[in-house]
């Protein structure tokens, strides 16, 4: 009897629908300056009157909406600083977790571009003979392994310019399931291992005459907490504590080195594997090429983010403003304490897609 094979689901074609790219039409048409502007131009090119309601309404508008990008552009000057100069030309880009998903795919990305890069991580990258990209087998936990990483990085490729932190690891159990060894592994990899690299790079970046980029990758389980994952969770809150008090001292001491924090929701990589977001559209699941393109242009040009995905990511702040009543209906609604019962991890996906390269398991009677 041959075994029968369970096919792959795929998502409905509305699933790319969501609210994040309802509000990136929006902004690039009804809310954006040039397009509001247009239309008191078409009213005027048939010769409506200025004191006609229509033409007095279009007008409002676009004086409205152009108020709002200004408003929002004054606002990131005085929050993040003015930008850097970058040289694109003279990159060493150092990627902690960078042998697979978002870690590799900006390092294939500045690869390709001519860019030193070089990727620490504990296992090997996913594609072994990518462009312009230096492998260094480094468990960022262990902080004498980071140490001699830079020593090694300084001697192959030079002075790092941009440090991007990015491992991470999710063990999905719940508190009384951790033993003492999962706790310890998480912590160091999750939380501990910033604190190493950025003391290790750091001094190198800050050598350089046109400063550098810091760049953290947090999660919004950092703000809210989840069943299933306070390890996770806890160190996620460690970070984003840690980027902030970072950029506050270099805004003093090394005002020319940029920080970038890039706090995330569910992201579609193997980290997560199994998890299923409660809504499509008000939760997407986040492609890395998207978070990739926007650390990348951060980077480019030099400026200090803090970049959140999806929408709910860069408003998640206003969630400890609501009743605790409220935040109670929020995280059910939301589905973010049960989300993790279907969670698979890295390990059984990656043994889940080696097993399905081998083709479906026939059994005889």
């Amino acid at each position: 009897m041959v075994a029968r094979q369970q096919l792959p689901t795929h998502d409905s074609w509305f699933a790319p629908f969501s609210i994040d790219l309802v509000l990136k039409v929006f902004y690039v048409t009804f809310l954006h300056p040039f397009v509001a502007w247009m239309v008191v131009l078409c009213f005027r090119a048939e010769h409506m009157a200025w004191d006609a309601m229509p033409l007095r309404v279009s007008v409002a508008y676009a004086a409205l909406v152009s108020a709002g990008w200004m408003l929002a552009a004054i606002d990131r000057r005085i929050a993040l600083g003015p930008p850097r100069n970058v040289d694109s030309s003279d990159q060493v880009i150092v990627i902690t977790g960078g042998a697979s998903g978002l870690g590799l795919l900006i390092a294939e990305v500045y690869g390709m571009r001519g860019a030193s890069v070089a990727v620490l991580d504990v296992k090997e990258m996913a594609d072994s003979e990518a462009r312009g990209v230096a492998f260094y087998r480094c468990d960022v936990s262990d902080k004498a392994q980071v140490i001699q990483a830079a020593v090694d990085i300084e001697r192959d490729l030079g002075s790092p310019t941009v440090l991007i932190n990015n491992a991470a690891i999710v063990n999905g159990k719940r508190l009384l399931d951790l033993d003492y060894d999962d706790i310890d592994r998480a912590l160091s990899t999750n939380l501990a291992s910033h604190f190493y690299t950025l003391k290790a790079f750091l001094p190198g970046i800050a050598r350089s005459k046109l400063g550098g980029t810091i760049v953290t990758i947090t999660s919004v389980l950092g703000e809210l907490g989840a069943a299933q994952l306070s390890d996770y969770a806890a160190s996620k809150a460690g970070v984003s504590a840690l980027h902030r008090s970072l950029a506050a001292e270099l805004r003093t001491s090394h005002p020319n080195i940029c920080t970038v924090l890039v706090t995330l929701g569910q992201l579609s990589t193997p980290l997560f594997h199994g998890v299923q977001t409660p809504s499509s559209f008000f939760a997407p699941v986040v492609e890395p090429i998207d978070v990739a393109k926007d650390v990348i242009s951060a980077i480019d040009n030099g400026r200090a983010e803090s970049i959140g995905m999806p929408l709910y990511a860069r408003w998640v702040g206003w969630y400890h403003v609501l009743p605790q009543s409220l935040q109670k209906v929020a995280r059910w609604a939301s589905g973010v304490d049960t989300a993790m019962a279907t969670f698979v991890g890295r390990k059984a996906a990656a043994d889940t897609a080696s097993a399905s390269k081998k083709g479906p398991a026939v059994k005889l009677d």
